[in-house]
């Protein structure tokens, strides 16, 4: 006689219910999007925080001023001191906001008026209309000066990219112009005159500053850009400064300015070829003389091509934005590095002062200062 075995059957899943690998499977995917959640407040939360403590431990230095018709809703921050004319004018490089003047403004209010100001997007300013070209900055710093009551003639400094704004700047408005100092500023032909090296490590650059307008604003809004990044020790930096720039730089405005302005470079870069040279205006270049701390620089920067590039840089294209005036000259800083507001002020406030002094000669150092 066969033995029959009886196998159980599977119990059935009672109608409406899920097999319990299923409910845990549900539990483990709510529990995780729970858990990002949670983190995303909590970052969000530790940068506000921390947010509102670098306001209150730097606040604004100089005053928001409205641009008026033609720009609505845009209001730049300007800081004006001292007193007499012509008026200096401060465009810092890519990514400097106007503190970046800081050891320069002062010392140059002691025998004239002196402004620096924020771009768009950048310190206290508002952002602006994209994109950030030479061109656009210049209508933009010039309903400033007008808005905020600063009249021609002026000085103009400028510093790196700097350098192409006050250049665009003389072009459109070349009558309100005095005298010019280009303190290691941009070239219109450098991006060709780099080595291969340089030129492909550019390009990747731009790549990613495209994509930073995707995901980097998230990431300092929720506190990752703060927590992962730290203000670097320098010698002769105070460190309340380097945390007052690091404050400015991690702002989502100042983000989209920047990579806008890195992306149209060339642009801005055709507006400088196009706006002509300064006639017999006097200036000043000044050159950095020494390059960049090796340990300083990110991984995979092509050192040896860029140390080709410097004497090109030195040799070539800064001599030729010497000669863009017959009264201009060349003065190499041979202990700074391209950071020269910050190295050596000093060589910034002198040629300041020469100029001045070439441009009005008969101007005898105000007695008070304008409030």
């Amino acid at each position: 006689m066969p033995i029959v075995v009886a196998v159980a059957p599977d119990a059935p899943t009672p109608p409406g219910r899920r097999p319990r690998w299923k409910r845990w499977l549900k539990r483990i995917a709510l529990g995780g999007v729970a858990f990002v959640i949670l983190l995303a407040l909590a970052g969000f939360s530790y940068n506000a925080i921390e947010q509102r403590a670098d306001a209150r431990r730097f606040p604004q230095q100089g005053k928001s001023t409205a641009l008026g018709p033609g720009f609505p809703g845009v209001s730049l921050n300007i800081d004006c001191s001292g007193q007499g004319s012509p008026t200096v004018i401060l465009d810092s490089g890519l990514g400097v906001p106007a503190i970046g003047w800081k050891f320069v403004q002062p010392e140059v209010a002691k025998f004239t008026r002196v402004c620096s100001y924020d771009r768009a997007g950048y310190g206290w300013s508002t952002p602006g209309p994209m994109p950030r070209t030479s061109a656009e900055i210049v209508k933009e710093l010039h309903a400033l000066l007008a808005a905020a009551g600063e009249k021609p003639p002026y000085i103009l400094v400028g510093h790196s990219f700097g350098g192409y704004n006050i250049r665009v700047f003389n072009g459109a408005y070349p009558n309100e112009v005095a005298g010019m100092v280009l303190v290691d500023a941009s070239h219109e032909d450098q991006n060709s005159r780099m080595p291969q090296a340089m030129t492909d490590y550019t390009k990747k650059q731009e790549a990613s500053a495209k994509w930073q307008t995707f995901f980097a604003p998230a990431l300092i809004d929720l506190g990752v850009t703060r927590l992962m990044s730290s203000v670097s020790q320098s010698s002769y930096l105070p460190k309340s400064f380097l945390e007052e720039i690091r404050y400015l730089q991690l702002q989502t405005k100042f983000l989209a300015a920047t990579t806008s302005e890195q992306v149209v470079f060339s642009v801005s870069a055709d507006e400088v070829r196009a706006s002509g040279n300064l006639g017999d205006k006097p200036l000043i270049v000044l050159t950095a003389g020494k390059g960049l701390d090796a340990s300083s620089l990110p991984p995979g920067f092509p050192v040896k091509a860029y140390d080709d590039f410097l004497l090109i840089w030195r040799n070539d294209l800064q001599v030729r934005e010497a000669h863009l005036s017959t009264r201009g000259r060349q003065i190499i800083v041979p202990d700074s590095d391209h950071m020269v507001p910050f190295e050596r002020p000093d060589a910034v406030i002198s040629a300041i002062h020469d100029v001045f002094a070439a441009s009005s000669p008969a101007t005898p150092p105000p007695a008070a200062a304008r409030p």
